[in-house]
């Protein structure tokens, strides 16, 4: 273990973000599951200018030092809407959050949490529950299971060490996500089947493909569906309007019309499942980095044609509230799985699906996993302390 005092310091100005950027650059450089970010998103993400979240909330950086050199870093941050919502659905009044861990050691861990825990006792929080870096719409969840695979885009990976480190200083589980792993070259189960043969007997069910060409419409129709379908969900925090422009921005460029699926029963939106390329495959070969010729690379990927890839990607999917727990709602999932199942095989050569993340205690969706033959291949803990 390395000696010398460490010291927890916040994030102020240019030189101490990048310091902050880079770390998990060197702590993972020899680990092949890890996938660079894009260091532009990331910057993105970090700064209130750029990203709608803090409209509605705060967050202070800090980084650990030790002899001059970084070993660590957290954020502690506090969403007023999140703060806003109904305690028994895991968020609620006096709850600040805890993001973007890393450490080269347990005592360099031990010390980035004591300053997060500090923080939010002067901001008022009672409850700190992480990681979530910073929104469960973004990387919510510790990596406790899987580490022998690299996680699809838009999921997070973590050094196994992290766990142990995070529950002897307190830390216990608020609630586990999953991810399902399912090899999608292969028919979906009996059962499976015949609840889809089903649904188009019925005449009532339509599956449509979004149109690209009415982006903005589709984006909103899709969110308000998802607000609506998540609203009960534990961890829920609405999306605002800034908030959907910035995902649908963001999200516009690996969005295809073959992949994102709404589901309408007599003419009436009511469930949704967006699927987008693993775009992980070809990160991993940019090293965080767009420039000089990446760039065209990855546009040459996504534009020429449509992108080959081995693994789908289903991030979001929901079903309007008021249709949750009947039969017909499962039928929906399982619809718009097959529906976009034959597409991503045929015209994007996938043969493997990346499901989730699914809350351990959503009992629908969990049975939607299992029903379509996957298996869980990544489990994420959100944790919570009193403060």
């Amino acid at each position: 273990m390395e000696m010398g005092e460490v010291r927890v310091v916040p994030v102020n100005g240019k030189a101490a973000l990048e310091d902050f950027i880079n770390l998990p650059y060197r702590l993972y450089a020899d680990n092949p599951n890890w996938i660079p970010p894009l260091k532009d998103e990331v910057r993105g993400l970090l700064t209130p200018d750029k990203n709608p979240w803090f409209e509605h909330a705060e967050a202070q950086l800090f980084v650990a030092r030790r002899a001059g050199q970084v070993v660590g870093r957290i954020s502690a941050h506090i969403d007023h809407l999140a703060l806003k919502q109904p305690v028994e659905q895991g968020m609620g009044p006096g709850t600040g959050f805890w993001g973007f861990y890393e450490a080269v050691s347990a005592d360099v861990g031990n010390a980035l949490l004591i300053e997060a825990e500090k923080w939010l006792r002067t901001k008022g929080m009672t409850r700190m529950l992480g990681p979530v870096s910073f929104a469960m719409w973004d990387e919510p969840g510790l990596l406790i299971g899987g580490h022998d695979r690299p996680p699809t885009v838009m999921m997070g990976y973590h050094d196994a060490r992290y766990q142990p480190w995070i529950e002897a200083a307190g830390h216990q589980k608020a609630e586990d996500l999953l991810t399902y792993d399912l090899t999608i070259v292969e028919n979906l189960p009996d059962l499976a089947n015949r609840i889809v043969a089903m649904g188009e007997k019925s005449g009532k069910i339509h599956i449509r493909r979004v149109n690209k060409r009415k982006f903005d419409q589709e984006a909103a129709l899709i969110l308000a569906i998802l607000n609506d379908a998540w609203s009960d969900n534990w961890g829920f925090v609405p999306f605002t309007p800034a908030e959907v422009a910035y995902a649908g921005k963001k999200l516009k460029p690996i969005v295809f019309e073959d992949l994102v699926r709404i589901a309408e029963i007599d003419g009436e939106p009511v469930a949704f499942m967006m699927t987008i390329p693993d775009l992980n495959e070809q990160l991993v070969k940019y090293g965080g980095s767009l420039w000089p010729f990446n760039w065209a690379k990855l546009l040459w990927w996504l534009n020429v044609g449509l992108p080959k890839v081995t693994t789908m990607r289903v991030p979001l999917m929901g079903v309007v509230k008021r249709l949750q727990g009947t039969r017909i709602a499962s039928q929906l999932a399982i619809t718009l799985v097959e529906y976009t199942r034959r597409d991503a095989i045929s015209k994007f050569g996938a043969s493997k699906g990346d499901f989730g993340w699914v809350l351990s205690s959503n009992g629908p969706m969990v049975s939607v996993g299992e029903a379509v033959g996957g298996a869980v291949s990544k489990v994420y803990r959100v944790y919570e302390k009193a403060l």
